[in-house]
């Protein structure tokens, strides 16, 4: 064989260990859960380490704390491809509206939502809090930003009709990543219970908020590195980040959704849930939380956020 053609050959293979290298490291930096890094430790608290949540640290512990000592039951379902997921829930009374609500990306139902108990109570509602696949106590590894989570909704709606109550009520609720999950049930054929879709702080899709926090946060390339991201995904993570957004799901919506969003996010930023709720074609209400950062709605103006979320339910729900 020639030598010019071997060592064509020779670059050939080098390029495609090179893809396939590049794209596992960003699969692993973008995607992969560990298991292993999701145990807690006795009664620590798993709060991320985000200099964003630095000055409300102490008042999500407390939160963590409240939640701790509300009575509640650990409940658990499998998703759509045999996973075992796993949730907590806090029951106002038997026949009270239950919000099912996702936490965010590399989140738990624990560190993200124990607020939620105070706020669902407040407007005499039960929560459902659940840890979303590759989070928490639930199974899996790797975390797709909606894309897979989104059929997870039906499992744990199901459950809610066969083990707590046929007749119930149900809102889906999401933060950060897990806004984009219950905003992708649009595409969903759901039960009747489904009464009403909450959203705080969702971004547009998967590609357009991976694409700013490496742009804007992290300082590479991302037109160049998110090809490579996206096979990573397919590869190594069994999905296309571009299969579905909000963005293009809210076009398909016919339940109600409250949209909330603090107009100092940096992470994901306040105009994504402007186009969403531009995009949504059903009944649609849109709540600005002044001076809050990401995920810092409610912690910021308690008040407002009950009395948007009330003021929506007592429209859509009740």
């Amino acid at each position: 064989m020639d030598n010019k053609i071997i060592i064509l050959i020779i670059i050939a293979i080098l390029l495609i260990l090179a893809v396939f290298l590049l794209s596992f490291i960003c699969y692993r930096i973008v995607f992969y859960s560990s298991p292993m890094k999701r145990i807690k430790k006795g009664n620590e608290y798993s709060l991320q380490e985000n200099k964003m949540f630095k000055p409300y640290r102490e008042i999500m512990i407390d939160f963590i704390k409240k939640a701790r000592a509300t009575p509640h039951i650990n409940v658990f379902t499998t998703s759509y491809d045999g996973l075992k997921l796993s949730g907590r829930y806090f029951e106002y009374s038997p026949d009270a509206p239950i919000e099912i609500i996702f936490h965010g990306y590399r989140g738990d139902s624990e560190s993200d939502l124990s607020g939620a108990v105070i706020r669902c109570f407040a407007i005499k509602h039960s929560a459902l809090l659940v840890d979303q696949r590759a989070s928490g106590k639930s199974e899996g590894n790797t975390i797709t930003f909606g894309v897979k989570e989104y059929r997870d909704c039906l499992p744990w709606i199901n459950y809610v009709i066969e083990n707590i109550n046929k007749d119930a009520k149900i809102i889906l609720c999401g933060v950060s990543m897990g806004a984009t999950t219950v905003l992708n049930t649009c595409n969903l054929d759901l039960p009747k219970n489904v009464k009403a879709i909450m959203a705080d702080c969702g971004f547009t899709s998967p590609k357009e908020i991976i694409c700013k926090v490496m742009k804007e946060d992290m300082h590479l390339p991302a037109k160049l590195l998110y090809p490579f991201v996206k096979l990573g995904a397919i590869i190594f993570g069994n999905f296309n980040p571009d299969e579905i957004s909000p963005i293009e799901t809210v076009k398909n919506s016919k339940l109600p959704i409250f949209l909330v969003h603090g107009d100092d996010d940096k992470y994901v930023p306040y105009d994504m849930s402007v186009k969403i709720f531009n995009a949504c074609t059903s009944e649609k209400y849109f709540a600005t939380i002044e001076n809050a950062g990401h995920g810092l709605a409610y912690i910021v103006n308690p008040e407002k956020y009950v009395k948007e979320m009330q003021f929506f339910c007592d429209k859509y729900v009740k």
